[in-house]
């Protein structure tokens, strides 16, 4: 998977799911003025193309490689038929798509009630969560469409972050310098969506 290489676009028919090993996917939605946003994030703890895990054939949302990593590949017609003979793999499935539905909703609700900065921490926890790398490779212009605001916006944040001695943004990468500190630095919302793959996953999230 290489960045900004897309998996999947809205109301396209899913040939095939993804299983990433290393890096991490986001899911985006498409507004008709021409912006995007993030509304989720799958890592090494998930899958893309859980529609079908519904018996929906189509995408709502576009899907893009935000960092670069491997997957494994699973056709669409080969995964419907292993989760239909095999019950275990189809029941940690449901179980999946339960905790990232959640992870939606949270986002949610944290992009409309929660300041800039405490998103950002938010969000890199979860990427540092799904890649395993304490150094992302990311640009303020990506991180700005993902988060839905502008460029200036993710710069002040990362600056006061920076001097605090979270994180380290040079060169289109951040490299997190203090885990500890960032999860102070968050809003309640990674802590809740964490405990729920925890607790619908186990030992499989991460």
């Amino acid at each position: 998977m290489t960045p900004r290489q897309d998996l999947c676009q809205p109301e396209a028919v899913i040939d095939s799911v993804y299983f990433p090993e290393t890096g991490m996917i986001s899911q985006v939605s498409n507004l008709d003025e021409g912006e995007q946003a993030e509304v989720g994030v799958i890592g090494r703890e998930g899958m893309l193309g859980s529609a079908l895990i519904s018996g929906v054939e189509t995408s709502y949302t576009e899907a893009m490689v935000q960092l670069a990593g491997t997957a494994l590949r699973m056709s669409a017609p080969d995964f419907s038929r292993e989760m239909e003979q095999n019950l275990a793999f189809r029941e940690l499935l449901l179980r999946y798509s339960e905790a990232f539905q959640a992870q939606i909703m949270q986002t949610a609700a944290c992009n409309g009630r929660h300041p800039l900065e405490q998103r950002l921490a938010r969000w890199l926890l979860m990427a540092q969560d799904r890649s395993g790398e304490e150094q992302l490779v990311l640009t303020q212009e990506f991180l700005a469409m993902m988060l839905g605001v502008h460029r200036p916006s993710i710069t002040i944040s990362a600056r006061r972050m920076q001097h605090a001695g979270l994180i380290r943004f040079s060169a289109g990468r951040v490299t997190i310098l203090d885990r500890d500190l960032l999860e102070a630095r968050c809003c309640e919302c990674y802590g809740a969506v964490t405990r729920r793959f925890l607790a619908l996953l186990g030992p499989s999230f991460g």
